[in-house]
């Protein structure tokens, strides 16, 4: 089941995130075979505020755990985390 991610950065924290980037790729690259799209969601600015990622997990539990084993979440980057069951229907595969 694929699971979309969305986690918002605590403000002020660009440095914190720059800090921990490379840990969070590597991670990151553990799931290759398993990631759909990942990458930062950026303000107005262009700056980093938070991120994105779709998965295929076996299930919540698995998406929860995945979450709570990132780097930036170990960090305490994040304000805040949500996690929604996501289906793809376009482009068909």
């Amino acid at each position: 089941m694929h699971f979309c991610i969305v986690c918002t950065d605590k403000p002020g924290r660009g440095a914190l995130r720059a800090e921990t980037r490379p840990a969070h790729l590597d991670y990151l690259k553990r799931f290759k075979d398993r990631l759909f799209v990942a990458g930062p969601i950026l303000d107005d600015s262009g700056n980093a505020v938070g991120s994105l990622i779709v998965i295929d997990l076996a299930g919540r539990k698995a998406a929860e755990e995945f979450v709570a084993h990132d780097p930036y979440t170990k960090a305490e980057l994040f304000e805040s985390v949500v996690i929604r069951a996501w289906k793809k229907v376009i482009p068909e595969s």
